[in-house]
Order: C-alpha cells, then sequence, then structure tokens
C-alpha cells in the first residue's frame, strides 16, 4: 500500500522535507538571536543618548577600539579642524535616501591628537572623480560634540573597501585606514589618531550644510526591528511545523489517488467483454 514511498519521487520528496525541517528551525533560532542582539543594542543606544557629555578620552584612545557600551555615547573635544586633510565616504545616503557623501574631517586636539569627526552628508557632485565642494566648518580652536562610533568595517557593514578611488575620496570610516591615508598625505598629526570616530552634533553649520546625521531618535528605523525578528522566528517554526503536515497531506491524497485508480481497473476487468 505504501510501497510508493520508496520510488525515486517519493524519496527525493521525503529527502527535502526531511531537509527543510531542521533548517527552518535554525532559521527561527537566528532570527530570535538577531531579536535579543537588536534589544539589547536598543537599550545600549538609549542609555547612551541620555548620558551627559564626557570628554571623548575617556571612552577611546589612540590606534585603541570603541567599546559596545560607548556607542552614540556623546563626547566633547577641544581643537580645531584641519580642512587641509578633508576627506569624503562615498555611496552615503540622506534621510531622503538621496545618494552622496558624508565628509569626515581630521579635529586636531590641543594636545596633538587627532579625533575623525564625521560633519554630515552632502549631495553627490556632477563628477564622481572630483573632490566636491564643501561648505567650511567653524574655524580656530572650538569644542565639538557628537556622537562616539565604531570603525566600520565590511563584516559589520556590508560595505566593500573598494580599492583605487579618486584621491581624498574612501568607502569605510576606520580610523586605523583613515589615519595610514593621512599619514601618507604628509599629515604629521595623523600619527596620533583616536580609534572610531564621531558624528558631529554641535556646533550646527552654518547654512545646514553638511546635514548634520539623525539622532536614533529622530531616525525611527531602528525602533521596533528587534520586535519584527522575533514574529519572524515563530513564522519559521510554523513553517517547520508545517512541513510534516503537507508530508502526510500529500501522501494521503496519493493513497486516495492511487485506491481510486485501483477500483477504476477492478471494475473494468469485471465488466463482461463487449459482443
Amino acid at each position: 500500500m505504501y510501497r510508493f514511498l520508496l520510488t525515486r519521487q517519493w524519496v527525493i520528496i521525503t529527502l527535502v522535507a526531511l531537509l527543510l525541517i531542521p533548517t527552518m528551525i535554525w532559521l527561527g533560532f537566528w532570527q530570535l538571536h538577531r531579536h535579543d542582539h537588536r534589544q539589547k543594542l536598543n537599550q545600549v543606544i538609549t542609555a547612551s543618548l541620555a548620558a551627559k557629555p564626557v570628554p571623548v578620552e575617556s571612552l577611546t584612545s589612540v590606534g585603541g577600539s570603541v567599546a559596545h557600551d560607548a556607542i552614540y555615547r556623546r563626547v566633547t573635544a577641544r581643537g580645531h579642524f584641519d580642512t587641509a586633510h578633508e576627506l569624503v565616504v562615498r555611496r552615503r545616503t540622506n534621510a531622503d535616501d538621496q545618494v552622496g557623501y558624508h565628509v569626515l574631517t581630521p579635529f586636531v586636539l590641543d594636545d596633538g591628537r587627532t579625533l575623525l569627526v564625521n560633519r554630515g552628508w552632502i549631495p553627490s557632485s556632477a563628477s564622481q572623480t572630483a573632490f566636491p565642494s564643501i561648505p567650511a566648518p567653524a574655524s580656530g580652536e572650538i569644542t565639538v560634540t557628537g556622537r562616539l562610533m565604531r570603525d566600520e568595517t565590511t563584516a559589520a557593514s556590508g560595505i566593500k573597501n573598494l580599492k583605487g578611488l579618486p584621491d581624498r575620496q574612501i568607502m569605510l570610516i576606520n580610523s586605523e585606514q583613515v589615519g595610514a591615508l593621512l599619514r601618507d598625505s604628509g599629515d604629521a598629526s595623523a600619527k596620533s589618531v583616536f580609534g572610531g570616530y564621531i558624528e558631529l552634533t554641535s556646533p550646527a553649520p552654518k547654512g545646514g550644510s553638511p546635514e548634520l546625521l539623525p539622532s536614533p531618535k529622530e531616525d525611527t528605523s531602528w525602533i521596533g526591528i528587534g520586535d519584527i525578528n522575533l514574529p519572524y522566528a515563530v513564522q519559521w517554526w510554523l513553517f517547520a511545523a508545517g512541513v510534516p503536515v503537507g508530508w502526510l497531506v500529500l501522501v494521503r491524497r496519493e493513497l486516495k489517488e492511487r485506491a481510486g485508480a485501483a477500483k477504476e481497473a477492478a471494475k473494468k476487468e469485471t465488466e463482461p467483454a463487449a459482443v
């Protein structure tokens, strides 16, 4: 009765079903892990944004790295911008999903150490190779405040670190890589670059350009992502439970069709031959 399960077609169907079940269960746990990770990240971001600004050297160091619990923490530094060694970060979007650049300007502290400052977004220029025109920051000695960020990597961001880019253009904001680039350009202060970088929050640019990057409180896309992952996890587990149910439905349908065919064949055999 169930010998059809040994046919090539049904062996393949059964093997596929057996492979789908653990795969979907794993995908469910993967989504659950993402949910937990995002919830913890949201807690870190909320706590960091609520905390009072602290000197940047208290949370990072030259050649060091930014701790996970310190991301988005507001920090301050006093010094001056070094626009002669300014860089732009390619393929970055603003709140309206327009493609442009992020402006990365070295900020030299009073003691000579350098902090990388993401001053915000500007639109792409007509030429993709020429260095764009960028509004100048405040001149002279000032105090800047910004959100502390970890160095960008391809693994974490998914952005490929392309080589052979036009002069003073980069793909990733990575203090080690940018420091090496600045040293090659003759910037003596680049020997002492803080790990990580900051997203500038003050002073605000004159004329609103470059556009300051929005705070996570303003950019609500990060809120609730962890809650989306949880339903996805449940969905994958429901799919896993549905696989054996679907397999059984197919088996019953096959049995019914085979029984009907056998009954029809038996009926034809018992019918009297035509004269």
